[in-house]
């Protein structure tokens, strides 16, 4: 652009991202210390070739790279392409990364495969919005900023991350950061932002600051500089950024934006989605009209139900699906065995799967399952129904999941005889399930403990009827932990075709068989989730109704509204398929005394912040029955009391509880500096509902 006042060029791109993005446009600018593409100009190319053969040549981190550009544009532009990209993650990587012996091989129609071809569709489609958008726009005046999706927050991490990692995967997290603040300002539904998500990870991208790839390549020093403010003074030299008004492009849909153009956006806004932590301020002890609440699905029948129709013969649609990393972690390992296919319906509120009958094979990589503790003991008998001789698969998740017991189960499983190994520490995660030998899940009888987590059984009840010869399950080794989790999943298993026969409270009779899946699923809202505004009603004084959970739930913790808070004296009315809360008036909750929540351990959390404000009826509440929790996404037990204690409060942890100590909502004390979460939803939300009333 200034060698002769500019020279004629031709652009042969030999990355993906050069491809897709850098190419096409004419930009010839450099970055300064202050950031990203500062100082330049534009000068077009005369001609640009691609030749797809180059990406074989490539490590696999460059076509991830190279790929958060192309799920960008399609997020940005065309809702078709995200559904292609979305569910043909497998072949598309496969194309890329599989590579070939012969150099001519895709030269032409009759040598090119559908992956390849497949490829060379997503490429062109990408490439086709930008030479559109750059033809209208050059100088970016307005349409051209809708590229910078995910741009400017991602440019601000890569100027303090760079060059150890990339710009797609900058730009990744950048993307699901600012799909987020769309889905605050009320555009964006939780489900699009959660279906971008799953895209990105499908083609081996960060989707936050904590993901494992970044956190191994840059440096802790690097790592501390990526703070708020920091990251918006960086912002605020970014060229959308109009005087000190900051701009980002803001998502409608999957495949369309609010505006042909970037939007304006409050540096509040900004901030409260790029921050670590959230504040939350007392509310007024004032009288407020019912509120109803509308919790999202649940995780436990999202997962079950994902894992019946991906193993079950036809399509079901599943409505009112949870969007969570477990489910999505669940989904991407069905996916990656080839166990089913996936689509969306009614703008990503319905999911259609296509079962694949229980045809599984070997994972061309790992299965990461992060800290997803149901779809880890699920999966654990899953993939040794994949019956392909040589092959084997590693499961593995992050530190927290490696800490996390699954001894149980293996052993469950070894002495079924399956060939299971440790791949580091014995007794937890990573597994690596060999296929060889062809003998799949033998099946027969099979005696399990159960005592620790009733997911070991739920585990091997699910896959039973792909069994080479019929279940026999016991379950020995004392009493049986959180039995209604079981019942759903018998409850489930019939409602897809396959209905086990209870011999006894331990032992279970499964016939070979599969999975019929029901045209329609409607996932029930999470009881568990119900929770929180409930308890919000107890201790606050007012009411709320939450219309879709009663007495005829398949979750346990349907009735915490009936066992913990009527006793602590709030007022409580439950139908079959509603229940409505209206709490005492503030700092008048009872103390429960002793209570076994064994039925409903995950709700215990919300019921020791309730009972850290309940002086009456002695101002004691011992918990137990929930020994399990100590071996869950923390351990939570011990995060209570620890957490408790900031606000003045004694707890004391025992193996199978936990007793809570009450205090009069005036003396409770500022919890300083803050809250620590442990990476664990249920310790937010139990401590959001207590900071609720905290002076």
């Amino acid at each position: 652009a200034t060698f002769m006042r500019g020279v004629g060029f031709i652009q042969i791109p030999t990355s993906l991202l050069a491809m897709v993005d850098s190419s096409i446009g004419g930009k010839t600018a450099v970055d300064t210390p202050a950031g990203k593409n500062l100082v330049g100009s534009f000068w077009q190319p005369k001609r640009i070739y691609m030749d797809m053969a180059v990406l074989s040549t490539l490590p696999p981190r460059e076509f991830s790279n190279g790929m958060a550009e192309v799920i960008k544009t399609a997020a940005i532009w065309d809702s078709a392409e995200f559904d292609v990209l979305e569910s043909s993650s497998v072949e598309i990587r496969r194309a890329v990364l599989s590579g070939t012996q012969d150099g001519d091989a895709g030269l032409t129609l009759a040598t090119r495969s559908a992956e390849q071809t497949l490829l060379q569709r997503v490429i062109a489609a990408s490439a086709r919005v930008k030479a559109y958008v750059v033809t209208h726009d050059e100088r970016e005046s307005g349409m051209r900023g809708l590229l910078n999706f995910g741009h400017t927050i991602g440019h601000a991490i890569e100027a303090i991350l760079s060059p150890q990692v990339l710009h797609g995967e900058c730009v990744a997290v950048g993307c699901v950061l600012e799909a987020e603040v769309a889905r605050r300002m009320g555009h964006l539904s939780e489900v699009g932002v959660a279906r971008l998500v799953r895209c990105l990870r499908a083609y081996g991208l960060p989707t936050t600051m904590d993901d494992p790839l970044i956190r191994g390549l840059a440096s802790s020093e690097q790592l501390a500089e990526v703070r708020p403010q920091r990251l918006m003074d960086v912002m605020g030299v970014d060229k959308k950024t109009v005087g000190t008004q900051k701009r980002l492009v803001v998502l409608k849909q999957l495949g369309a934006t609010l505006e042909l153009k970037p939007t304006n956006v409050s540096d509040a806004l900004i901030l409260e989605v790029i921050s670590a932590g959230v504040l939350v301020k007392p509310v007024d002890d004032v009288a407020v009209a019912e509120t109803v609440v509308v919790p999202p699905g649940s995780k436990s029948i999202s997962n079950r139900a994902l894992q019946l129709a991906a193993l079950g013969k036809g399509v079901c649609r599943l409505r009112n699906l949870l969007h969570s990393d477990d489910t999505q972690v669940m989904m991407a390992a069905l996916q990656a065995m080839g166990g089913c296919e996936f689509a969306w319906e009614d703008g990503g509120d319905t999911l259609v799967v296509t079962g694949g009958g229980g045809a599984l094979h070997a994972p061309a990589t790992e299965l990461y399952l992060g800290n997803a503790g149901t779809a880890a003991r699920f999966l654990t008998t899953t993939v040794n129904l994949i019956n392909s001789g040589g092959d084997s698969t590693v499961l593995t998740g992050n530190a927290r999941m490696k800490l996390r017991p699954c001894a149980p189960l293996v052993d469950a499983l070894r002495a079924n005889g399956c060939t299971i190994d440790y791949c580091e520490k014995q007794g937890s995660l990573p597994l690596r399930v060999s296929h060889s030998g062809g003998r799949g899940f033998p099946g027969g009888r099979i005696q399990l403990a159960a005592s620790v987590s009733s997911q070991y059984v739920s585990s091997i009840l699910l896959c039973a009827p792909y069994a080479q010869e019929p279940v026999r399950l016991e379950l020995v080794g004392g009493k049986v932990i959180s039995q209604p989790y079981i019942d759903m999943t018998l409850a489930m298993m019939a409602q897809f075709g396959c209905h086990v026969q209870r011999i006894s409270e331990t032992e279970y009779l499964v016939p070979i068989g599969a999975y019929e899946n029901p045209a329609e699923y409607v996932v029930e809202s999470d009881a568990s989730s119900a929770t929180y505004p409930l308890a919000f009603a107890a201790i606050t004084g007012r009411q709320c109704t939450v219309p879709n959970i009663g007495s005829a739930s398949l979750q346990g913790d349907a009735r915490f509204a009936v066992d913990v808070l009527r006793p602590m004296g709030c007022t409580v009315e439950q139908t079959a398929t509603s229940t409505t809360v209206r709490g005492p008036p503030r700092g008048q909750l009872q103390a429960l005394g002793d209570i076994d929540m064994e039925p409903m351990t995950d709700a215990f959390l919300t019921a020791s912040v309730l009972a850290a404000v309940a002086p009456g009826n002695g101002g004691v509440t011992r918990i137990r029955g929930i020994a399990n929790q100590h071996v869950k996404e923390c351990d939570r037990i011990q995060a209570m009391c620890t957490e408790l204690a900031r606000f003045g409060v004694t707890a004391v942890n025992h193996a199978d509880g936990i007793d809570v100590h009450a205090r009069p909502i005036d003396e409770l004390t500022s919890a300083t500096p803050s809250v620590h979460c442990y990476d664990d939803h249920r310790v937010a939300m139990s401590f959001s509902v207590l900071a609720c009333v905290a002076p």
